[in-house]
């Protein structure tokens, strides 16, 4: 499953993923992942929550972004969400060639029963209809 937080920068996605990520996390049988472009809210997250700061891995685009999530969860057959924070700026793209991020994003969901909630910073009114639909 995939879920969307959008919104103009600084209307509190990051503040709402990372309540959701806490919440998540005290009462998951599962491991929790809370993936940003730095290390800037590493004490926010609950102390079970694997923080990943993805920059430490030299992602430059959104093949290397979608090979490092698959090596997440080839390795961890625990993982049940993945919270990424700054979604576009991790995948190095723009809003409108997401698709078929998404698309691969919901298939390593289906394939191995993962959440996925992104935050990405735009309007919600002006998201691509592909997006609308996971939209929290």
């Amino acid at each position: 499953m995939i879920q969307v937080i959008a919104g103009k920068k600084g209307s509190g996605k990051t503040k709402r993923l990372i309540d959701l990520t806490n919440t998540t996390a005290r009462d998951a049988e599962h491991d929790v992942i809370f993936l940003d472009d730095d290390n800037r809210y590493m004490f926010d997250v609950d102390h079970k929550v694997r923080f990943i700061n993805a920059e430490d891995y030299h992602i430059h685009n959104a093949d290397m972004f979608i090979g490092f999530l698959c090596g997440m969860l080839s390795s961890n057959f625990d993982i049940g969400t993945v919270f990424i924070d700054a979604f576009l700026k991790l995948c190095h793209t723009e809003l409108d060639d997401t698709e078929e991020i998404v698309r691969t994003l919901a298939d390593l969901g289906s394939r191995h029963q993962v959440d996925f909630v992104l935050s990405l910073s735009a309007d919600p009114e002006e998201l691509p209809d592909f997006l609308k639909q996971y939209l929290i």
